[in-house]
């Protein structure tokens, strides 16, 4: 009895030991690692793909395909301009940023030009929403140390 729970013992530690070697085996190196995956409720930092946002957006506002190769050209012509600000080093970091939202507000206006009335107000509210998830970001999580609730 006493030698089968010392061989249960031995096994059950063993086991423990060689069970993180055998996850990582099973899992991607850094070399490897596995592209994001797009259904994890999580997003990708970096300017979003012109095409993945023409295809979201004809899925939330109903496009036509008149509008998706519209809007698509809107989206790459931003992707264009952004990038050259952002490599621009002749810019402090303000003026930067402050380019930055004047090609999003013009690319807002060229895309909410497009729509029709029910796709404009429908664009409103996805704007309105992404507008309030930037100013709770701006905000920072409340203090949890603080005792008062967030507000």
């Amino acid at each position: 009895m006493l030698k089968q729970c010392l061989l249960v013992l031995i096994t059950a530690g063993l086991i423990s030991i060689a069970a993180p070697f055998a996850a990582a085996q099973g899992s991607p190196s850094n070399d490897q690692q596995a592209p994001p995956s797009q259904d994890n409720g999580m997003r990708r930092h970096g300017p979003p793909d012109p095409a993945e946002r023409t295809a979201e957006l004809t899925r939330k506002l109903k496009l036509t395909s008149d509008q998706q190769a519209k809007v698509q050209d809107a989206l790459q012509a931003e992707r264009s301009r952004m990038e050259s600000v952002h490599h621009d080093a002749s810019l402090s970091q303000p003026d930067r940023h402050a380019k930055m939202m004047d090609i999003r507000n013009s690319t807002n206006a060229q895309i909410r030009s497009l729509l029709d009335t029910n796709q404009q107000k429908r664009w409103d509210e996805i704007e309105a929403r992404r507008e309030q998830r930037m100013q709770d970001r701006r905000q920072g999580p409340p203090d949890a140390g603080s005792g008062q609730p967030p507000q």
